[in-house]
């Protein structure tokens, strides 16, 4: 490897004759039953600048546990650890993090490499939490890999490269932040001859251009090549001595662990760490796509059920509501007697038309129409039938939302001379006329005993009153009340309120006004309004019912989540503690995970969008003359609601990876 390889190694703010590395009294103890079990005795032990170390033992004489210590992956128990004169013991997770990313270099024996990056991704990633652009970096570490003769592998993965290749990899990343000090934990342990032999060459040439080399091994040729050996026996050092190497050292020269010139600003550097954690949210996913489908799984079918069930509560109400407008929507019915039950209501004779002619005078009132009714016989050739005979006004039709299909309807002339008009409606046509060539207009029915023509047809009013198959024909109320009922009373008026007037207001004045004519409130009033308050709401209140349900699938859905999430935070705590050693924050590991979580469940809320869809069209595809209405609103909050449920079901998972101890999570690998 030639000098250009990297920059010469930067130099901390210590002075010359302060130590790089100091340990005074350090102890390490772990739990061990009712006790505890000391991995480190009393360690003191100075390193300066530039020196190469091997330190070698046993094992479980506790010379991993030192690295560990060394490269602020672990804190002693007890006793004080300086780097460049600064106490460790006092600083914050996210202090250490700062340490290892921008003073430490870590060459591991298993590589640690994360299978779902390429060389370039996995050499990068120091550079990434140091804040460096992504050009500047991407250059660097195609340098570093172009001379540690990597330059034909950098799009390669980890499972497509050779042990010593990997090693390679790992020194590269070790070199990426230009780190002063390489810890290097069995460089040679899992590398053949020749790759070994390699390794320890680079890390020769490297101690020869000022950086500090610490190499922990078990082999004590590999600790000749150092120019000191310390070893460790049973958590303490038995011997300090010089060691078969001595070379030449170019002078440090001071510099940043990152040129200047390569960072992003504070706020850029974060948007930077936010991408990449996005980008490895999508790896992470697309290396285990049945996972991550099972676990959208459930937001899937919660999101779609949400957005159907809405769909569906807006479909039934708008068809209610369309139901109603057959009846006349805005309508008053009013009737003679205190309720559809009073005995007394035949004999109630002060229902007249001059309560009608006062009430069209009112200016909330859009149309007002008489109405009289009896059943009687009707018959056309030989064909016989019940029916009911309405005797109405001109304005009834547009008062009760009636639709024509055929011919006309009578108009005032009619109602004046009394006209023997007929308009039967669908019901009526389908029984006195099936057969009959030419259909019904212009054919003479007789009704009772009274003939009349028929001018029109109309649809059956749908619901209401009495049964949308009971056979209805419409008269002039003058006509019915002269031709059949032989008085001048009415049944009901039907007055039909302007669309712009409040219908408890209009029912108030309505009543006002009959109160005063008839001395009496011998009549009641039926408010349609009421009648459709009264469906729309039980349709809300069963959507909402439903919704509940749909609601609760989505909760199951994100505890799914968040048990997945949980489960794979356990299965990458190696790739968490390599993301921790090059020094990301607990910040980065939180944000990582969490995005993981939110793009599952946005993802699974997009699907269940479109399922939701998907079930819309197939249902409008199979004829039926129901639709359902999709809401923006609740696709959008639907959308949202996923987003929130990745957050809430994720932060917890990805809290508890954020707060993994980094050497326990290399443990763990």
């Amino acid at each position: 490897m030639d000098a250009s390889l990297v920059r010469p190694a930067p130099t901390c703010v210590s002075t010359p004759s302060e130590p790089l590395i100091q340990l005074k009294g350090v102890w390490r103890e772990y739990p061990s039953g009712e006790g505890t079990i000391a991995a480190l005795k009393g360690i003191d032990l100075s390193i300066a600048r530039g020196e190469m170390v091997a330190i070698v033992g046993a094992s479980g004489s506790g010379k991993s546990t030192l690295m560990n210590i060394l490269g602020c992956l672990d804190r002693p128990t007890s006793g004080s650890y300086r780097v460049s004169g600064k106490e460790t013991s006092a600083l914050e997770p996210d202090a250490l993090a700062a340490l290892r990313r921008e003073h430490f270099g870590f060459i591991f024996q298993r590589y640690h490499l994360l299978g779902e990056l390429t060389a370039l991704g996995n050499v990068e990633i120091p550079a990434v939490y140091a804040g460096a652009n992504a050009e500047t970096r991407r250059e660097r570490a195609e340098a570093i890999l172009a001379r540690l003769g990597m330059a034909d592998r950098t799009g390669h993965r980890p499972g497509q490269l050779s042990g010593g290749q990997q090693q390679r990899v790992s020194i590269a990343r070790a070199l990426m932040n230009n780190a002063d000090v390489i810890l290097a934990d069995e460089p040679t342990g899992a590398l053949d001859t020749r790759s070994g032999a390699e390794v320890l060459r680079i890390l020769d040439e490297l101690n020869a251009e000022g950086r500090t080399i610490i190499i922990v091994t078990h082999d004590m040729k590999v600790a000749e090549r150092a120019q000191r050996i310390i070893e460790i026996r049973d958590g303490e050092i038995v011997a300090d001595r010089p060691g078969g190497a001595s070379r030449a050292r170019v002078p440090a020269v001071a510099g940043a662990a990152v040129p200047p010139q390569g960072r992003l600003a504070r706020w850029s550097a974060f948007a930077d760490r936010l991408y990449e954690a996005f980008v490895m949210a999508l790896l992470a996913m697309n290396a285990h796509r049945l996972r991550t489908f099972l676990t959208m799984l459930g937001i899937i079918i919660g999101i779609a059920s949400v957005v159907c069930v809405v769909a569906l509560g807006e479909g039934s109400r708008r068809r209610v509501l369309a139901n109603i407008a057959n009846l006349g929507t805005n309508t008053l019915e009013i009737f003679a007697g205190r309720s559809f039950g009073d005995t007394r209501s035949g004999r109630i004779t002060t229902l007249v038309v001059a309560d009608a002619d006062a009430l069209a005078r009112q200016h909330y009132v859009a149309a007002v129409t008489p109405t009289v009714s009896r059943s009687s016989t009707v018959r056309f050739g030989a064909t016989e039938a019940s029916a009911l005979v309405n005797g109405v006004g001109e304005g009834y039709f547009e008062a009760k939302g009636v639709r024509l299909t055929q011919g006309r309807l009578f108009d005032t002339d009619s109602v004046h001379g009394r006209a023997l008009d007929a308009v039967i409606d669908e019901n009526t046509r389908r029984t006195l006329f099936k057969d009959t060539p030419g259909g019904p207009l212009g054919q003479v029915i007789l009704i009772g005993d009274v003939f009349a023509r028929v001018v029109g047809v109309v649809a059956p009013q749908q619901g209401g009153f009495g049964g949308s198959q009971n056979l209805s024909i419409y008269l002039p109320y003058t006509t019915v009340q002269t031709r059949f009922l032989g008085n001048s009373s009415l049944r009901s008026i039907t007055v039909k309120v302007a669309d712009d007037a409040p219908m408890e207001v209009a029912e108030q004045q309505v009543t006002r006004l009959l109160v005063q004519r008839h001395g009496i409130k011998d009549f009641f009033i039926i408010n349609t309004d009421d009648i459709r308050n009264t469906i729309t709401s039980t349709t809300e209140t069963m959507t909402m019912l439903i919704a509940a349900i749909a609601v609760i699938s989505l909760i199951v859905g994100g505890i799914g989540v968040m048990n997945i999430m949980l489960v794979s935070v356990s299965e990458r705590v190696g790739e968490i503690g390599v993301r921790m050693a090059v020094g990301a924050r607990r910040s980065d590991i939180l944000n990582q995970f969490l995005i993981e979580a939110v793009l599952v469940c946005l993802v699974g809320g997009v699907a269940g969008i479109g399922l939701a869809l998907g079930f819309g069209a197939l249902f409008a595809y199979s004829g039926s003359n129901f639709t359902l209405v999709y809401s923006t609103t609740s696709i959008v909050a639907a959308v949202a609601c996923s987003s929130l449920i990745g957050v809430g079901f994720g932060y917890l998972p990805a809290r508890n990876a954020s707060r993994l101890d980094p050497v326990t999570a290399l443990m763990r690998d």
